[in-house]
């Protein structure tokens, strides 16, 4: 990490990031057996100036973090934005992640907000780092599609996010009811969503810092929603209402 390199696993990933983001693709590492599964990679990094090394699958696999590695990994630079950069652009639409410590969860919820248009993922320091290889997997490459900011401090973000105009949304059992900001169009305008730990939710501390509590309602016997699908509910609500 001092070096502020990370990797991408597997075709896809690497795909993604020769696609999207080959300015940060360092080099690439592939087996034989992958060389000729992905001719298409290796043109595409060829036609980037990207070296290629081809390895055993003994090296490929202790260089992976999956089990059964899939023959390909790109080592690529840290592509962390500063936030002022993306509010400068005229954000509408983030979700910040605070104390979220699946790495699944993350990558997950940045696959969702890529889908759903958002302008961002902030995730703060007390979250998992969005570098983990699961994450980084689980993005299924969004990791190189939509602005993230990592490492954020929570009180600095939301601060900076409310004076730019936004309205932050802390989702937890207990808040408003969503669909009845959905009714009186409260969803149309910009906003951030602040989403805390899997377990635990959001502390009061952190849901001070919001505008407001909002909750996803519960309609069956169901205790609650799993993290991601509430992000997803909470998500592809305002994308909906900022673009009808």
């Amino acid at each position: 990490m001092e070096a502020q390199l990370f990797l991408a696993e597997g075709p896809q990933a690497v795909r993604e990031a020769l696609t999207h983001r080959p300015e940060l693709v360092v080099d690439i590492f592939l087996t034989t057996a992958a060389r000729d599964r992905h001719p298409e990679l290796v043109t595409l990094a060829q036609s980037e100036g990207i070296e290629l090394s081809l390895v055993s699958d003994a090296v490929l696999h202790h260089m992976a973090d999956t089990v059964t590695p899939q023959g390909i990994v790109a080592v690529c630079q840290f592509l962390s934005q500063d936030l002022a950069t993306v509010l400068a652009r005229g954000a509408r639409h983030i979700v910040v992640l605070h104390e979220v410590k699946d790495p699944g969860n993350v990558g997950n919820i940045m696959r969702t907000a890529d889908a759903a248009g958002a302008d961002a993922v902030v995730v703060t320091a007390e979250s998992v780092d969005v570098y983990n290889p699961k994450v980084v997997r689980a993005s299924t490459g969004s990791i190189f599609h939509i602005p993230l900011v990592h490492r954020a401090d929570l009180v600095h973000a939301i601060a900076d996010i409310q004076a730019a105009g936004l309205v932050v949304y802390a989702a937890d059992a207990g808040g408003r009811d969503l669909v009845s900001l959905r009714d009186e169009g409260s969803l149309a305008k910009p906003l951030a969503w602040l989403l805390g730990n899997e377990a635990h939710g959001l502390s009061a501390e952190a849901e001070s810092v919001a505008d407001q509590v909002v909750a996803v309602p519960l309609y069956g016997q169901a205790e609650s929603l799993s993290l991601p699908t509430a992000a997803a509910i909470c998500l592809y609500e305002a994308a909906f209402a900022q673009r009808a």
